[in-house]
């Protein structure tokens, strides 16, 4: 626990290792978790039409069905990874800016 701290306090007094977390933070992570994000909604929508304008055939029905979980446990991964990331970031004492 004592290395943690002390890289921790590190991080966190070094403006150098401050600024690279924030650049990989808001240029990286940000737009990958965003677009994942953006893939997954998609999905979810995919599903919804799926269900509603294939109402009449029952397997079309389940496999929209099955879209749509996807589509919100895809959602749920990328919003959990992004509140973990931005945990993270303010624990090294980052200034980690949201979603754009």
């Amino acid at each position: 626990m004592q290395f943690f701290s002390v890289h921790t306090a590190y991080a966190a007094t070094n403006p150098a290792v401050t600024d690279v977390v924030q650049k990989i933070n808001q240029f990286v992570l940000n737009p990958i978790i965003g677009f994942l994000f953006a893939l997954a909604f998609i999905f979810f929508l995919w599903g919804v039409a799926e269900f509603v304008f294939r109402a009449d055939v029952e397997s079309e029905r389940t496999r929209g069905k099955q879209h749509m979980i996807w589509g919100l446990i895809g959602m749920f991964i990328m919003f959990a990874a992004f509140t973990i990331i931005r945990i993270i970031a303010n624990t090294i004492g980052v200034d980690a800016p949201g979603l754009p």
